[in-house]
C-alpha cells in the first residue's frame, strides 16, 4: 500500500482483540477518516437508508455523503462518533439485511472516493478486493486476552463475556460467509495478520505502519 496515493486500509478484528482501537489510532496517525460501525449506523438511521434510498439521495443531492461525513466525522477525528441525538432515528421495520449490506457497500465506496480512509471490518477486505491501493489487516487474539478485555471494558463476568464473544463471532462469520462467500478466519483474505497478545493497541498500530513502510 502506498500512503502517498489514495488508499483503503481495512482492519478486520476479533471482538475483544482491541482491533477497533487499533483502527482509530491508525486513522489518527495517517490523518485520514475512520469508518466504523457507529458511523455507518448513524448514516443508515439518519437517512433510513436502503440501496434504493441511497440512489434517491444521490439523485437529489450529489454530495450528500461528503457533506454529512464532513459534519460528523471531520479528518482526523476517528473517535467520532459521539453523535448529536438529532442524527439518530429508528431503522425502518421493512429494511432487510440485504438492504443494509447494499447500503453499507455504497457508503464505504463513497468514503474511498472521498479520499484515503481506514475501515473497521464490514467485509472491507472483500468489498475493496479490486481497489488498486488497499491493505487488508486482521487483528486476532487468544480467548483469555479477549475475555479479559471484554470483562474489563464492559464490566461483565467471565461467563457473560464468553457469551458476548460467541455471539459476535457467529454473527460476523455468518455475515461474511453470506456476502463474501469465504470465512473471515481464512488468512488468505489478508495481507497481514497480527496477534494482539502481549501488545498494546498503540504497538499494534505501529507494527502495521512499519509494515506499510
Amino acid at each position: 500500500m502506498n500512503i502517498k496515493e489514495p488508499f483503503v486500509l481495512n482492519v478486520s478484528r476479533e471482538v475483544g482483540s482491541g482491533g477497533h482501537t487499533v483502527g482509530s489510532i491508525l486513522a489518527r496517525k495517517l490523518n485520514v477518516r475512520y469508518c466504523d460501525k457507529l458511523l455507518l449506523e448513524s448514516l443508515q438511521k439518519q437517512f433510513g437508508l436502503t440501496a434504493s434510498g441511497i440512489e434517491k439521495l444521490k439523485g437529489e443531492k450529489k454530495n450528500w455523503l461528503a457533506d454529512f461525513v464532513k459534519l460528523i466525522a471531520p479528518v482526523p477525528s476517528a473517535k467520532a462518533l459521539d453523535l448529536d441525538p438529532k442524527f439518530v432515528t429508528e431503522f425502518r421495520a421493512d429494511v432487510t439485511t440485504d438492504d443494509i449490506y447494499k447500503a453499507e457497500v455504497d457508503i464505504l465506496k463513497g468514503f474511498a472516493e472521498m479520499g484515503s480512509c481506514v475501515i473497521a471490518g464490514r467485509s472491507g477486505f472483500f468489498i475493496f478486493k479490486d481497489h488498486p491501493n488497499r491493505l487488508n489487516v486482521m487483528i486476532t487474539a487468544s480467548m483469555p486476552h479477549r475475555l479479559k478485555r471484554i470483562m474489563d471494558k464492559q464490566g461483565l463476568s467471565e461467563t457473560a463475556a464468553a457469551a458476548v464473544i460467541k455471539g459476535v463471532d457467529e454473527a460476523r462469520e455468518n455475515f461474511v460467509r453470506r456476502y463474501a462467500g469465504v470465512s473471515r478466519y481464512d488468512a488468505r483474505n489478508y495481507d497481514l495478520v497480527l496477534n494482539a497478545d502481549g501488545h498494546s493497541e498503540e504497538q499494534l498500530a505501529d507494527l502495521i505502519l512499519s509494515y506499510i513502510g
